[in-house]
C-alpha cells in the first residue's frame, strides 16, 4: 500500500509537471519589435467630443507601405465603450473632424473629389449624418476676392447655421483637367519670404477669416482687415463675439507680437485688440463659460523667440490681463474652462506633460492627474472630459477623465503591443562640468545584464525648446531588439525646467549643451551600460546641429549621424525661415561676424577637431534646415579625408511624409550604427543581401 501511494505521489508530480509546461507552451511568445510594425501602428488623435458629451468622434491614421502613403480615417465610439463605428473608408483620407453645434452631424476635411466636375478642388468641409450614410460637400470654396483659395481649418457657428472658415492662398494654380498646371514666376518683397513645406511665401499669402453662410453658399471675409494672418479663431459660447489670434504690426513678418482679437461674427466687422504684450499672446485660446473671459498663452519677448515659455493669462472682453499661477514656471498649453469657472492647462514638465488647475488670483497650481507619462491634449464637452495620453509602453490613446482617472476610450494598438516585448525608459539624473543639473532617459536593450556595457546611442532631440519624455518611441524600443541601449538628453535649451534653463543658450550655441550631453554620455558610462569604445552620436534637426557639435567637441564616438543640420550659421542666413531669430538673437552678419564665427566652430575648425566618420542626410524640399548643412560638413569631411557619406531624398520636408523614406531612413541609421559598432553584424547582413 505505501509502495502504491509513493508512486501515486510520483504520478501526481509528473501530471503536474506535465500540466504546468503544457500551459507555458500554450502562453503567447512576446516578440521583437521589427520596421514592419511601423506599418501596424495605428495613431489615434483628432478628439471631438459631441456637445451632449455622449459620443467621441476621432481619427485613426496608419502607415501603407505598399501604397507608400499614409492614410487617415473617422471611428466615433460612444462615452461608456459600448459601440465603436467607422465613419470613412477609401483611399481619400479626412481629418480636423467635428460635430455640427446640434450634434446631428459630423463634419471633416478631406480632398476627396466633389460629387461634379465643376466641384472645387483641394481640402473642403465634407458633412455626414451621425447615424451614418454617405458623406455630401458641404462648402465649395475655389476663389474669393480674386484669389485661389484652400480651406486650412474652419469652426462651426453655435446657431449651425454658418461656418467661420480659414482661408490660404494656393501657392499655385489648379491644373486644367488633362493638363498639368503652369509654374509661374515667384515674385516676393517680404521679409519672411520662405517656410518649410509652404515654400517660398507669396506678398498676398495671408490667412484670413471668412463667413460660410450655408444657405447662400457663400464666402465674406470677417474682417476689414488686410495683409494679416489670423488663426485659431474660436467662437464665444453665447455666439456674440469671435475671438483670434493675430499680429497688426507695421510689418508682421518682423516681429513676433500676435496679440488676442475679438470681432462680431458678421462680415466685414471691425475687430478690437483686446492684449498689448510686445510678445506673442496667443496659442490656442478658450472662452470662459460666461463668454465673459479668454484663456490664453503669453510667450516671451523676440529675443527668447526660440526658447520662449507660454504661461497662463486671462483677459476680459474689455482688455484687462491677468496672471494665474504666478509661480508656475513651466510651459503650458491648451487652456480649458470648467463649467463652475475654474481653469487648467495641460502642463510641459519635467519629461511629462499633465493637466493641472491653475489658480486665478494666486500663485499655485493643482496638479488634476498623476501619470507616468504624456497627455498630448484634451477636449470637454456635455460635462465629460477626455484626454490623449502616451507613455513608454503605450501608444497615444484616447481616455475618459473621470474622477482623477483614466478610462480607456480606444483600443487601436492593444493587440499589437501584446504581441511585442518592450522594454522600460528610465530617468537619468547628472551634472555638467559647469555644475549644472541636467536630467534625461536611457533605454537598455531587451536581454541586459547588469554589469555588462553594450554599444549605445545617443539621441539627441531637435527643438531645441522641446524634450525627450516618456512617451511611446518606437526608435527606443526597435534599437533595444538590436542591441543597442538608447541615451537622451534634456539638455539646456530644452523646455520642461523652465524659462531660464530653455534660455540659456540663446546666443551661445554649442556650448551649454555640448556639457550636459558630455556628463549624459559620462553617466551612462558610469551606470556600466554604455561601452565607451562603441557609441555613436545622432539627431535631426537642431540635434544634427548638435551631432555636428559634439564629433567637434568630442572624440569619444565611433560615429555620427547628423540630419537636416547646419554647422556654418553664416551661411544660413537668409536661406533658411529662421531669419527673426539671427537678427534678434546673435544679430546681423556685418554686425556681429565674431559671434557667427563663434558658433560655427565644427564648420571652421573642422580640420582639427573632427576625425568621426559621419553620415549626412537630409530632404531636397526642407527650407526648415536645407540640405545645403548637410552638403557642405559632408564636402568638408570628404576633404578632409574622413570617412562620410551623403543620402538626399527627393521632395522631402523638414519632416518626413514618404513611408518608404522613412523606413529607409530607419535602415540607413542601424546600418551606419552596426558598421562602427557591431561590425559582426553588419557583415552578417551584408553576406545576407
Amino acid at each position: 500500500m505505501l509502495l502504491f501511494l509513493r508512486k501515486l505521489a510520483a504520478c501526481v508530480a509528473v501530471c503536474s509537471a506535465g500540466l504546468v509546461f503544457s500551459f507555458a507552451q500554450d502562453a503567447p511568445k512576446k516578440r521583437a519589435i521589427t520596421l514592419e510594425d511601423v506599418g501596424k501602428l495605428e495613431r489615434v488623435g483628432g478628439a471631438a467630443l459631441s456637445p451632449d458629451g455622449e459620443w467621441l468622434l476621432y481619427s485613426v491614421s496608419k502607415t501603407d507601405f505598399k501604397e507608400d502613403k499614409n492614410e487617415s480615417h473617422l471611428w466615433m465610439v460612444k462615452w461608456d465603450g459600448s459601440e465603436r463605428i467607422q465613419l470613412t473608408y477609401g483611399k481619400e483620407g479626412a481629418g480636423n473632424a467635428k460635430f455640427s453645434a446640434d450634434g446631428k452631424y459630423i463634419s471633416f476635411l478631406s480632398s476627396r473629389p466633389g460629387p461634379t466636375a465643376t466641384s472645387a478642388k483641394g481640402s473642403q468641409v465634407w458633412v455626414m449624418d451621425r447615424r451614418g450614410g454617405e458623406p455630401q460637400q458641404l462648402t465649395d470654396v475655389k476663389s474669393v476676392d480674386g484669389k485661389d483659395m484652400e480651406i486650412s481649418g474652419y469652426v462651426w457657428a453655435p446657431d449651425g447655421k454658418k461656418l467661420l472658415l480659414t482661408l490660404h492662398p494656393k501657392s499655385e494654380p489648379d491644373a486644367e483637367e488633362g493638363k498639368p498646371a503652369k509654374p509661374q514666376p515667384i515674385v516676393v518683397d517680404r521679409y519672411h519670404f520662405k517656410e518649410d513645406v509652404e515654400g517660398y511665401i507669396h506678398n498676398d499669402q495671408w490667412d484670413a477669416l471668412y463667413l460660410w453662410d450655408l444657405t447662400t453658399k457663400k464666402a465674406e471675409k470677417l474682417t476689414t482687415d488686410k495683409n494679416v494672418n489670423e488663426e485659431g479663431a474660436v467662437f464665444s459660447p453665447d455666439g456674440q463675439w469671435i475671438a483670434y489670434v493675430s499680429n497688426h504690426d507695421a510689418d508682421p513678418d518682423r516681429s513676433t507680437n500676435t496679440d488676442v482679437f475679438v470681432v462680431a461674427p458678421k462680415a466685414g466687422s471691425a475687430a478690437k485688440k483686446l492684449t498689448d504684450w510686445k510678445g506673442p499672446d496667443g496659442g490656442r485660446i478658450a472662452w470662459s463659460p460666461d463668454s465673459k473671459s479668454i484663456a490664453f498663452q503669453e510667450g516671451a519677448e523676440l529675443k527668447l523667440l526660440e526658447y520662449s515659455q507660454s504661461k497662463p493669462a486671462v483677459v476680459t472682453l474689455d482688455g484687462k490681463v491677468s496672471y494665474p499661477a504666478t509661480k508656475l514656471d513651466r510651459a503650458v498649453s491648451a487652456p480649458r474652462w470648467a463649467a463652475d469657472g475654474t481653469l487648467s492647462y495641460l502642463v510641459n514638465d519635467d519629461r511629462y506633460e499633465y493637466p493641472a488647475q491653475v489658480e486665478l488670483d494666486g500663485p499655485g497650481t493643482k496638479k488634476l492627474l498623476d501619470v507616468k507619462g504624456v497627455v498630448t491634449g484634451w477636449e470637454t464637452a456635455g460635462g465629460h472630459t477626455v484626454v490623449s495620453y502616451t507613455d513608454d509602453a503605450t501608444p497615444t490613446e484616447l481616455y475618459a477623465f473621470e474622477n482623477g482617472a483614466l478610462r480607456k476610450l480606444t483600443h487601436n494598438n492593444e493587440a499589437l503591443m501584446a504581441e511585442l516585448n518592450l522594454v522600460p525608459t528610465e530617468d537619468i539624473e547628472f551634472k555638467a562640468s559647469d555644475g549644472n543639473d541636467a536630467h534625461g532617459l536611457i533605454t537598455k536593450p531587451a536581454d541586459w545584464k547588469a554589469g555588462t556595457a553594450v554599444p549605445m546611442i545617443l539621441f539627441i532631440h531637435g527643438g531645441p525648446n522641446g524634450q525627450d519624455a516618456h512617451s511611446f518611441d518606437f526608435q527606443r524600443q526597435w534599437l533595444a531588439t538590436k542591441g543597442y541601449a538608447e541615451l537622451n538628453v534634456n539638455y539646456r535649451g530644452s523646455s520642461g525646467r523652465g524659462q531660464a534653463y530653455s534660455a540659456a543658450i540663446s546666443a551661445d550655441w554649442g556650448n551649454k549643451e555640448v556639457l550636459d550631453i558630455k556628463a549624459g554620455v559620462d553617466k551612462a558610462i558610469a551606470l556600466g551600460v554604455a561601452d565607451p569604445k562603441k557609441m555613436c552620436v545622432t539627431g535631426w534637426s537642431y540635434g544634427g546641429i548638435l551631432t555636428d557639435y559634439m564629433i567637434a567637441s568630442d572624440t569619444r564616438f565611433q560615429c555620427a549621424i547628423s540630419g537636416a543640420g547646419t554647422a556654418f550659421a553664416l551661411s544660413f542666413y537668409g536661406v533658411d525661415q529662421y531669419i527673426l531669430q539671427y537678427d534678434n538673437e546673435i544679430g546681423k552678419p556685418w554686425e556681429n561676424l565674431k559671434l557667427y564665427e563663434k558658433i560655427s566652430y565644427p564648420f571652421l575648425e573642422a580640420g582639427k577637431r573632427i576625425h568621426t566618420p559621419t553620415m549626412f542626410m537630409g530632404g531636397t524640399s526642407d527650407m526648415n534646415v536645407p540640405l545645403l548643412g548637410g552638403e557642405q560638413m559632408y564636402q568638408t569631411l570628404k576633404s578632409l579625408g574622413v570617412p562620410t557619406e551623403l543620402v538626399v531624398y527627393p521632395g522631402q520636408f523638414h519632416g518626413f511624409t514618404k513611408p518608404s523614406f522613412i523606413k529607409d531612413r530607419y535602415e540607413r541609421w542601424l546600418g551606419w550604427w552596426d558598421k562602427y559598432l557591431q561590425p559582426d553584424k553588419a557583415s552578417a547582413a551584408d553576406r545576407k543581401k
